[in-house]
């Protein structure tokens, strides 16, 4: 399956760690995208747990929470590690300690591959990025090389590109002007 922009993104039903919860029970759980149906979602795939660029891009995405979340967009972060590999990662690096969104779990590695991230070769996840709208439809994506980490002020800038419901011109930011 290839995914589209356009068309319906891959529907899931994963694993996920919640950070946020206090009771270790309650930190596990299984998430649909079904779940956030009405919300914009933006989903993003990181290679592994205990590296070095993905820290530093779920950490500026976690410093942005607030700012997706007055765009009604949830975070979602997902890797072919196990929930407790993200607890175990969350609870040794002090810049994960705080995290406020899901760390999604692929095992199977059937998450990755139907959102077209999967490196077979390498056994794990590239660095895709996808914005759903709150209808389920895939509205920009992104996938990088594994040693280059995102930009969020970049993935907030186009995600109030595609909600202005206009044509956006080049080098758009919010309060410029849109095409008639």
């Amino acid at each position: 399956m290839t995914v589209r922009i356009g068309q319906p993104a891959p529907n899931f039903e994963v694993e996920a760690y919640d950070r946020t919860k206090n009771d270790t029970e309650q930190q596990f759980s299984t998430v649909k995208l079904s779940d956030f149906s009405g919300k914009w979602v933006c989903l993003f795939f990181y290679p592994l747990d205990f590296t070095f660029v993905c820290p530093t891009e779920i950490s500026a995405f976690n410093g942005s929470v607030a700012a997706f979340a007055e765009r009604n967009c949830v975070l979602l972060t997902a890797s072919t590690d196990s929930v407790y590999s993200h607890k175990g990662w969350c609870d040794s690096h002090p810049e994960l300690e705080k995290l406020k969104y899901l760390m999604l779990s692929d095992l199977t590695h059937k998450f990755a591959t139907a959102y077209d991230v999967y490196d077979e070769e390498k056994g794990l996840a590239n660095r895709g990025i996808f914005l759903i709208d709150p209808k389920g439809i895939v509205r920009w994506l992104a996938i990088h090389d594994l040693s280059v980490g995102r930009n969020v002020t970049e993935v907030l800038r186009v995600l109030d590109a595609l909600q202005t419901d206009r044509l956006v011109p080049c080098n758009w930011k919010p309060g410029d002007k849109t095409l008639n």
